[in-house]
């Protein structure tokens, strides 16, 4: 009878809640579906109160971008932890959903934070915020195909979004609703410390996990200790008590990493972690092997994820001090790099794990080609160029001058949260304005732009007319940096390099050389000095003497009637006293 009243107990009594992902139920060579990844992340928010999970902007997809907060204390504001030594730490997923460990590895991670004791306490005083999957559109997109080199998953999405950009270089230009949702989700959470994961390319190696950290040089002087001297050590040493060594990002000139060693990579604002730096975050982009099974890539993307965490939660007390005082020596900085080249002086060591090099026949071309032969492993001290030196800089303005009309670059710099008033009436400000002098373009798009780069620019002072409604953009918060690499047109990711000021490099009128040839006379016999002048440049220039459309040309331009507008870069820089602001 007792045995009869225990089954019939044990049958009554509900089934013990399946909280594998989808991951962990597969067959460990598969990645969750966009549709299985927001579900598991729903069924979390529904069972702990810990765990938030929100809309929190558009997407090109049409499906919304989602970030997951877990905070033990249920308080999911960002007021909450601004201020404070809570540091936020955001971790970012599938920006390239064919490398798409983090998706399935930070499901695993949020689960256990609640529902582990030991894991929870680490989150006591730091607030996780993740975004699922940030290519929404890409990973609808799935396919078995076209990451050729990569070793699993079985299926998986595609690296362009619904408009075939790639995110990861869309960070600044915004073209894509991702891009800018993202923008506003990071300006609202200004964390501390930056996480993108992703699957890397290129040479064969021993290691499943490599790592871009932000480059140490382009960090205030602050952070820059604190990653280096503290973060990365203890990064390094977690994984090494995982078996999973990290090596950092695999990028190299010559025919293997050994050749000549390995490279820092100098990640632009296009990129992730190059927007991040300039808001004083901290970033990370963890570039698992795509040649390494899928299950120990899922794995060492977790452990690596659990070691930067506890970490945090040990030393969130010197980890909110660097930051704020890189914040508050913001303030005070009176000139900022807009370009950087690599020193091929300076080099440190690494012990590097990896695999001999090798040359044999192609079974296509009969021609000789490369292989690993991992047959052939080694461990040997490599050179690691990580040094960059900035090539160009510029002082500070105390604010630049925008006309209301460049309404693209505006919304841009309203998303970052940028220090925006308006003129409140007509004036004329004298202020620093610039020429472009020359200029490159690339030949052909590159991700819907054609870039420009190689701006050389002539400085003057100007008096210039505004109207009420025109913008002041102040350098006087924490977006200072950001301004000046967007809105300094030499800068290498600056709005001009992306073309948002195209238009000023066109003339709007010109001349009928039948009637300009009487003008230009008469303008050379009213001024000698212009003619001196033109005699003088035909004396260096011999295509310009031998040409009459060239020396008429150069009238022109050195005559009232050439267009003020034409080439002058629209922003202004404001070094004066206080404008009638609102």
């Amino acid at each position: 009878m007792l045995s009869f009243l225990l089954s019939t107990l044990l049958l009554a009594s509900p089934p013990k809640e399946d909280w594998r992902t989808p991951f962990e139920k597969g067959n460990g060579n598969t990645t969750a579906t966009y549709a299985e990844c927001i579900a598991y992340y729903q069924k979390l928010d529904a069972a702990y109160p810990e765990i938030q999970m929100r809309a929190v902007g558009p997407t090109d997809s049409g499906q919304p971008l989602h970030e997951v907060v877990v905070a033990l204390d249920g308080k999911f504001e960002p007021a909450n932890s601004q201020g404070r030594s809570r540091p936020v730490v955001l971790i970012q997923n599938g920006i390239h959903p064919g490398e798409p460990e983090g998706i399935d590895a930070c499901m695993a991670l949020v689960r256990d934070y609640v529902q582990k004791k030991e894991l929870r306490r680490q989150l006591e005083n730091m607030t996780l915020v993740v975004i699922p999957i940030y290519n929404v559109d890409g990973a609808l997109n799935r396919n078995s195909t076209t990451r050729t080199n990569q070793n699993g998953p079985e299926s998986y999405g595609f690296r362009g979004n619904a408009r075939n950009l790639d995110l990861n270089r869309d960070y600044v230009k915004q073209d894509s609703r991702n891009a800018r949702s993202f923008a506003e989700l990071f300006r609202r959470w200004q964390p501390d410390i930056f996480v993108d994961t992703h699957t890397s390319n290129g040479a064969d190696y021993q290691y499943t996990m490599t790592l871009i950290a932000t480059q140490k040089d382009k960090l205030a002087p602050d952070l820059s200790d604190y990653l280096t001297q503290r973060l990365l050590p203890a990064l390094n040493t977690g994984m090494d008590k995982h078996k999973s060594p990290l090596t950092p990002y695999v990028d190299f000139e010559g025919r293997t990493p050994d050749a000549r060693g390995l490279v820092g990579f100098l990640e632009t604002p296009r990129y992730s972690t190059g927007y991040t730096t300039l808001f004083n975050t901290i970033g990370f982009v963890t570039e698992t092997h795509m040649l390494k099974a899928y299950t120990p890539r899922v794995q060492a993307t977790y452990d690596f994820l659990d070691v930067l965490l506890r970490f945090v939660h040990t030393d969130a007390a010197a980890l909110t001090q660097a930051r704020a005082q890189a914040v508050r020596k913001l303030s005070t900085q009176s000139t900022f790099p807009l370009a950087w080249k690599l020193d091929t002086t300076a080099a440190d060591k690494v012990n590097f794990r990896g695999y001999t090099g090798k040359t044999k026949s192609s079974e296509v071309s009969g021609q000789p080609r490369l292989y690993y032969d991992r047959k052939a492993p080694f461990t040997r001290q490599l050179n690691y160029y990580n040094t960059f030196r900035p090539t160009l800089t510029v002082s500070r303005p105390k604010a630049y001058l925008i006309p209301q009309a460049w309404t693209e670059v505006l919304d841009r710099l309203r998303v970052a949260g940028a220090s925006l008033q308006r003129l409140t009436r007509d004036t004329t400000l004298t202020a620093e304005v610039y020429y472009i002098e020359d200029y490159k373009t690339s030949p052909r798009p590159y991700e819907g732009h054609y870039l420009h780069s190689g701006v050389t620019v002539r400085t003057t002072q100007q008096p210039l007319r505004y109207y009420r409604g025109d913008y002041v953009a102040s350098l006087d918060d924490a977006t200072a940096r950001f301004l000046v690499e967007m809105l300094e047109p030499q800068a290498t990711d600056s709005f001009f390099a992306w073309g948002f000021f195209d238009s000023i490099l066109q003339q709007k009128e010109h001349f009928s050389d039948y009637v300009f040839e009487d003008v230009a006379a008469d303008l050379l016999r009213r001024d000698p000095a212009l003619r001196e002048q033109l005699e003088k440049q035909k004396q260096q220039e011999p295509a310009l003497a031998k040409s009459g459309d060239a020396q008429l040309e150069w009238v022109y331009r050195h005559s009232k009637y050439y267009e003020p507008t034409h080439m002058r870069y629209p922003i202004a820089r404001w070094q004066g006293g206080t404008l009638a602001v609102k």
